[in-house]
């Protein structure tokens, strides 16, 4: 790792756990751990309960009078279909283009609070673009080094949760506030994984002794850490998309098919005009999923063919532990007319391996 890698909170407990590093984002994060690896942590999560350091994850506190007004008018989703209390995905898009500059999380406090979780690699850009919109009275103030995250997901997290004293009840994309000790948490239920499970916002210090409390609580149900290459194949396994893949400046959210996350009757939103323009014209290109029809593990940046000819490239690629076989994420050019359960072919490193054409999930989610 280089010397300029940023690291959590809990990083010399991911040392003492065994675990495998890799840089991501900026950051210094585990991938997997020794008495782990990704299946085995993959399968806690699906069948159990895994714990995972997301610390790398941006935080932004937007306060001031209009606060949740002045970040309606620039992130493409409605913060009016939810209130106080509740979360909402959202996209941070470029004006001109309405490319993904980052896909977040916006918690509503209130009409002068919001407190936005973006991704690791683009919070500083969010913050810039944020602040240099923001009205008299409304401050953007980065927090990265504030908090650390845990995400307790999986079918007997709530579980964990209970045995810790922290709410466990409230409902998919809401938060509650909590005291653990002498920590102040916020705990969300919101994950990236498809499971049940929640994300615990902690302030930097007290992160390791709620890691320790959390890996305690859970042993008797199985809990296991869980590093960063099974966060990739769960979200891979739901379809849902990673930025700077799926997503991205070059990928507009019509074309990565989350059209849901635009509030289309807001008056304004950066990058409503170019987008509302590429949804009345058609997008180029569309996200589908495929499943191999052999053993074939596609990658990132794969060719997509249709017969010789080319039309399309994977953005996302694994081998999925739940079903036994590869999926991905692909960009297929909207010309072509294929559609869902049309075969293609993959170029594997040089080999032609079959694929089905699908809409994802790939395993169905139990979030709800």
């Amino acid at each position: 790792m280089t010397a300029d890698l940023r690291r959590s909170p809990l990083h010399s407990r991911h040392v003492d756990l065994g675990a495998k590093f890799a840089a991501f984002g900026g950051w210094e994060m585990p991938l997997e751990y020794a008495d782990g690896g990704v299946l085995k942590e993959h399968t806690a999560v699906r069948t159990a309960v895994g714990v995972f350091d997301v610390s790398h994850l941006g935080k932004v506190s937007v306060s001031g009078p209009g606060a949740a007004d002045f970040i309606n008018a620039c992130l493409s989703n409605d913060l009016n279909r939810i209130g106080p209390g509740k979360a909402q995905y959202t996209l941070c898009l470029d004006n001109a283009t309405a490319g993904a500059v980052d896909d977040l999380i916006a918690y509503l406090h209130g009409p002068d609070e919001v407190f936005l979780i973006p991704n690791a690699a683009n919070t500083a850009e969010v913050c810039r673009r944020l602040a240099a919109a923001s009205p008299g009275g409304v401050t953007v103030t980065d927090r990265h080094g504030d908090y650390a995250v845990l995400a307790v997901q999986g079918p007997r997290s709530a579980q964990l949760l209970d045995a810790l004293g922290l709410p466990s009840e409230h409902e998919y994309m809401s938060f509650a506030t909590a005291r653990f000790g002498d920590a102040s948490l916020t705990v969300c239920r919101t994950g990236y994984t498809g499971e049940h499970g929640y994300e615990l916002v902690v302030p930097w210090a007290d992160a390791p002794g709620v890691w320790d409390a959390v890996l305690d609580a859970g042993a008797p149900l199985g809990v296991l850490p869980a590093g960063l290459g099974a966060r990739d194949t769960l979200r891979t396994e739901m379809g849902y998309p990673l930025h700077g893949q799926d997503l991205s400046p070059r990928i507009t959210p019509v074309q990565a098919r989350l059209t849901w996350a635009v509030g289309w009757k807001k008056p304004a939103f950066w990058g409503r005009a170019a987008l509302l323009a590429e949804r009345e014209a058609g997008p180029r290109r569309l996200l589908w999923g495929l499943v191999a029809l052999d053993r074939g593990i596609p990658r990132p940046h794969m060719v997509v063919l249709l017969g010789e000819v080319p039309v399309g490239e994977v953005t996302s690629g694994t081998f999925s532990p739940t079903r036994k076989l590869g999926i991905a994420l692909a960009l297929i050019d909207h010309a072509t007319g294929l559609h869902e359960d049309d075969e293609v072919t993959v170029d594997v490193r040089g080999r032609r391996a079959p694929m089905r054409i699908v809409k994802p999930p790939f395993v169905q989610p139990s979030v709800r």
